[in-house]
Parts: structure tokens; sequence; C-alpha cells
């Protein structure tokens, strides 16, 4: 029964788009797994209903063009869902690549393990990065977790996920609207369905590749990431009203950065590319003593060629720091 539908939100990769629809028309048992792909453009001219029109098959599985005007990455993924009543969803992003086995792996991880959501690896490659900073780059665009599928405690991004609709996915809006633009949309709601007592799954052999966009196979980019990773967990205390577990982490976050930035400012003089990972961990740690702050990826922030001083200063703080450190 095709009771899966997948869903990819994009907005204005159409080389990447068509990547990553192509690589989902050639699934294994796709015929009978997939029961449509719903590609939500999220760019407010409407610009990959071309690719969309340009890959569609008459004989492949139907695919459903949704355009949602509003940019926002909680505003693309929810209207992706009210475009579908599909029991299962399947979510690529549309900077991935799966491989034809993907959909067959996840789905057979995620029933046999009577899983509310299932996540799978991410390998990510920067091939048009430096050759110095490509290794770090990979690892940072990647997603590695258990050796072997089963039941697990932790989540991950939603990119790369398949979630049963009936005890996660509720109402007209299940990721929260106000991270539109700051992400986390995937945390919040893994952080209620954790809650909730809801089954996580890890399918070790449903693994994708994710190809990281030009502009972003930068060390500035990547820190900048790393210090929203970085306030993920005090914010995640903030919201359930633990003031103490928000300042437990700010001290681990402090003690992160002055140790790991030490380092980092070290191993720079000797190899740049081993004092990538250490900068990473160092901003990470300032993303826990800067938890208040937000830093804009996605929404409006996406339509602009720069973010206001005022709302970009987490931005330039972590360009400061690649600066400063020479990476």
């Amino acid at each position: 029964m095709s009771d899966i539908a997948v869903i990819i939100p994009t907005f204005r990769r159409p080389d990447s788009l068509a990547r990553a629809l192509s690589s989902v028309l050639v699934q294994t048992d796709g015929d009978q797994l997939i029961g449509e792909i719903v590609v939500v453009d999220n760019a407010p001219e409407g610009s990959a209903r071309l690719t969309v029109d340009r890959i569609r098959r008459a004989d492949g599985p139907i695919i459903r063009y949704v355009h949602a005007r509003e940019p926002g990455v909680s505003n693309a993924r929810n209207a992706g869902l009210a475009a579908s009543t599909a029991p299962l969803i399947a979510f690529l992003d549309d900077d991935e690549e799966a491989p034809a086995d993907w959909l067959n792996n996840l789905h057979a991880t995620h029933t046999g393990c009577r899983a509310d959501v299932t996540f799978g690896p991410v390998q990510g490659r920067a091939d048009q990065a430096a050759a110095w900073k490509r290794a770090y780059l990979d690892r940072f665009f990647s997603r590695v977790g258990p050796v072997d599928s089963g039941v697990i405690n932790a989540t991950y991004g939603c990119g790369n996920s398949m979630m049963t609709r009936a005890t996660t996915l509720f109402g007209p809006a299940p990721f929260d609207l106000a991270a539109n633009e700051v992400g986390g949309e995937d945390d919040r709601l893994f952080e209620r369905l954790c809650g909730q007592g809801c089954r996580f799954a890890w399918a070790a052999d449903a693994w994708v590749f994710e190809h990281a966009p030009e502009r972003r196979q930068t060390v500035r980019y990547a820190l900048s990431r790393a210090l929203g990773y970085g306030q993920a967990p005090p914010q995640t205390a903030a919201r359930a009203g633990d003031w103490l577990g928000v300042l437990r982490w700010m001290a681990i976050g402090g003690a992160q950065a002055v140790v790991y930035g030490a380092m980092a400012l070290v191993m720079a003089l000797v190899s740049p590319a081993r004092a990538l990972p250490l900068a990473d961990r160092a901003t990470r740690g300032l993303g826990k003593i800067y938890w208040f702050g937000k830093l804009r990826f996605y929404g409006l922030r996406a339509l602009r060629t720069t973010a206001p001083s005022g709302r970009a200063s987490l931005n330039a703080m972590a360009a400061k720091i690649s600066h400063n450190w020479s990476l």
C-alpha cells in the first residue's frame, strides 16, 4: 500500500531540488511505498514550479506542487503536511540526495520498531570547499548515530526522517511558527513528543547525502550555525522554566569557550585544519552563554542580502571569530 508522502521543502535551489526529487523518483519499491511527493516552494515568486514540471513523469508517483508564499521553515513544513493526508510522512531536504534503497530501509525500521519518529544518517559533502577545511565541513554537514538500527532515546533533525502522522503531527501547525527564521522547529516538535512518551528509532542503513550549497561551504557559515546549535540546550531549559538548568548550561558553555578557544588558537598556529573542530566546540560554548540572542537563517532573512545590524550581531560574532582565528 502506498501510504507514504515524501515532503521536500525548497527555497530557490533549482539544481538541488532537481537532484533531490529525481532521487525520490527512482526509489526501490517506490510504486508500492510512495503515495505522493509534495514539493513545497517557499520562495515568494514560486520559482520551483518549473523544476517540478520538468521532472514530473506521467508514469511516476503523484507530485504535488505547493506554493507557501510566506518564507519560513515552519511555514514550508506545515504547508506540506496540509497538502497531504498520508499516514506516514518522510521528510527530505532539498539539498539532500537519497540512494535508491533509502525509503525502503527507513520504512522497514520505522514499522519494525513501531516507532513514532525514525531518523537516518546524513553524509555531508562540501566538494567545493578548499582542501584544508573540507574534512571539517563534511563532518559538520553530516549526521552520525548508532552503528545498528533500533529504538533510541536521542532525537535528530527533521531532514531524513519518517513520522507517523496520527501520533506526532497534530493540528494545522505542528511546526512552531516562532521558529520560521531561526530554525529549530524540529527540535521544538521533538521536545514535545519526548514529553508525550513517543517512540524514536534510528535506521542506520537509511542514509542520504547532503550537498552543501557553495555559499555555505565556509567557516563563517559553519561557525554561525555552531553558535545556533550551542543555543539549543539552554533555550530548551528556558522554555521549560528551568532557570537553574539555564545557568548550568551557561556555565558549561563558558568552560567550553575558554578551554576549546585557547586550544583552537594554539592549534591554528600549527594546523588550521585541526583547529577547526576545536573552534567549533568553542563557538557552541559561546552559544550556550548567549542563548537569548536570535540567529536568523530562514524566512525573511533568506530574502535579504544583508541582515539588519541589530539582528545580525551573533552572526557577526561568528564571522569575527573565524577571522581572528585565521580559520
